[in-house]
């Protein structure tokens, strides 16, 4: 028995022995490698310097402040001037994308440099203490001349959705004023080349001597259908707690735009709430008008001196000379720089009251067709205005 036994055990050992080893542990797969998220953009510092401040290498400049505005930018031609009842208006009132950055490479190349209407004109008080306006002295840096810009109805009404314009202002991923809108074909676009606010942007980013001062432009707001593409404003007809509350929304979704547009050197102006025109005398509605442009648009936008006449009509009829009750009304409302549009970038300091009257000029369809030689200065039409995507209507000087 017991041989049987040891016989058993010695069996069992030998079959242990012949038994194949265990397959080998599977390694355990590597850890996934767990991308780093790109670094988050970061808003780039901008310092904006005051010109009237003396600095080394730079010389004063007692002359002439030359101000050219635009309406918003036609970004696409085809839109814009496709024979429909808008087109002819368009044509005499705006300059498309191309003709836009034409003009801005013109003006730098002839030696203009960016300030703010602003710093050209300050309010101070005299020996008898009355506050008067006065014209500061800028220095700026030698060789250059300066140039203030304004833009008009940079609301993006309803008409100009329809016909090739950016439909909003917004900031984009990389923390930067971009253009929102939509494509012929009906796509979304956010773009930074498509509307005349981020094409200035890029365009000093590129060449900084052309803003030394950190200047760009003057928003020249209504308020009838918001501001910068936002519908902020209130309804005269009706209005309902739903109706409110959406334009709480725009309120919110606009405070960022207009604070990144404070911060990187664009200012704002008031166009008058409902583009009145305010050489009629009608106090009534200039008051009212007045009075809804600050709690509508002055609200988001801060306090403003500037004021841009609607159809560059002047107040009481004639500015220069006369004071009426609506040019007094609208002084008492704070506004000391009033904006017209004229034939030369005029300025006249007013005796009687604390306030300046300025003339701009406008490159637009009108002028690049019939203006040439007034323009020269800035640039040359003919090698601005692009007559293949404009309606076929006259020029008055011949291409040699």
């Amino acid at each position: 028995m017991r041989r049987l036994l040891y016989l058993a055990v010695l069996i069992l050992l030998l079959s242990a022995c012949a038994a194949p080893p265990p397959p080998p542990e599977e390694p355990s797969p590597p850890e996934p490698e767990i991308e780093e998220p790109p670094p988050a953009p970061v808003q780039e510092p901008y310092e904006i310097k005051d010109p009237t401040e003396e600095r080394e290498g730079y010389v004063p400049w007692t002359g002439v402040v030359e101000h050219l505005f635009f309406h918003p930018v036609i970004a696409y031609p085809e839109l814009a001037f496709d024979g429909d009842s808008q087109e002819n208006g368009l044509d005499d009132f705006m300059v498309t994308v191309d003709e836009y950055k034409k003009i801005l490479q013109s003006v730098y190349e002839k030696g203009y440099v960016l300030v703010d209407i602003n710093s050209v004109w300050s309010e101070e008080t005299g020996e008898d203490g009355q506050a008067r306006m006065v014209r500061n002295t800028l220095y700026l840096p030698e060789g250059k001349k300066p140039l203030v810009l304004s833009y008009d109805d940079t609301n993006y009404y309803p008409y100009m959705l329809e016909n090739g314009f950016a439909h909003k202002l917004i900031i984009g991923e990389d923390l930067k004023i971009a253009s929102w809108g939509r494509d012929p074909q009906g796509g979304e676009v956010v773009s930074r080349d498509l509307d005349a606010i981020p094409i200035l942007d890029k365009f000093v980013e590129e060449h900084p001597d052309f803003s030394p001062f950190g200047a760009k432009g003057c928003l020249s707001l209504t308020g009838y259908e918001g501001i910068l593409g936002y519908r902020t404003q209130t309804d005269t007809q009706e209005w309902d707690e739903a109706k409110e509350a959406n334009r709480q929304k725009e309120r919110e979704a606009a405070a960022p735009i207009v604070e990144e547009l404070r911060r990187t050197g664009w200012t704002f102006g008031s166009h008058t709430w409902g583009h009145i025109r305010l050489g009629d005398g009608n106090m009534t509605r200039i008051q009212a008008d007045t009075q809804r442009w600050l709690d509508e648009v002055g609200s988001l936008v801060g306090e403003t001196t500037v004021l841009f006449y609607p159809h560059g009509e002047r107040p009481d009829g004639n500015d220069w000379t006369d004071t009426g009750p609506a040019f007094r009304y609208l002084q008492e409302q704070g506004f000391r720089i009033f904006c017209s549009v004229g034939v030369e970038s005029f300025s006249f300091l007013k005796k009687d009251i604390s306030a300046v009257i300025c003339d701009r000029l406008h490159p637009d369809g009108t002028t690049l067709r019939h203006s040439r030689d007034r323009y020269l200065q800035f640039y040359d039409a003919k090698d601005i205005i692009d007559l293949t995507v404009r309606p076929q209507r006259e020029v008055s000087w011949t291409e040699e």
